[in-house]
């Protein structure tokens, strides 16, 4: 995986650092990961790597649209690899496990407002919430299978 990492940070125009290719080797295995978790695992990888770089990392790769960033409401910011495509998210209400869903319509944006309101709209980012199969088969749910 690792001449693939250098081959996107090279074509997004970024250089190739070790912080760069751990943050990517992390989402690779870690889809929507937090930046916690990044930080977690870059640090078993390469040893001490400041917080700080880790999100300058992640706001790099971001900014050069080889990271997504989504931010489901009430929960910190996750970070996935899967970017520049047409897919929204299902969250599970209860642990917060999130899960790519490919987008019904297939074509950008997958939602036409009714009053764009002058805008030219390009994206419509759609997070689904319910539960995720392992928390439907809690006693307690509220949707029990």
């Amino acid at each position: 995986m690792v001449g693939l990492v250098e081959a996107a940070l090279r074509e997004a125009g970024l250089r190739v650092t070790r912080p760069r290719a751990a943050v990517l080797d992390v989402l690779v295995d870690h889809p929507h990961a937090t930046a916690d978790l990044v930080t977690h695992k870059v640090r078993a990888k390469l040893g001490k790597v400041s917080t700080q770089a880790v999100y300058d990392v992640l706001a790099a790769c971001v900014q050069a649209g080889l990271v997504r960033r989504i931010e489901p409401a009430g929960s910190p910011a996750l970070f996935e690899i899967r970017a520049g495509d047409n897919h929204h998210h299902l969250v599970c209400r209860v642990c917060g496990r999130t899960t790519d869903v490919d987008c019904a319509a297939g074509v950008r944006p997958c939602l036409t407002p009714s009053d764009d309101a002058g805008y030219a709209v390009d994206e419509a980012e759609v997070v689904f919430w319910g539960l995720c199969p392992n928390c439907q088969l809690k006693p307690e749910s509220p949707f029990p299978t």
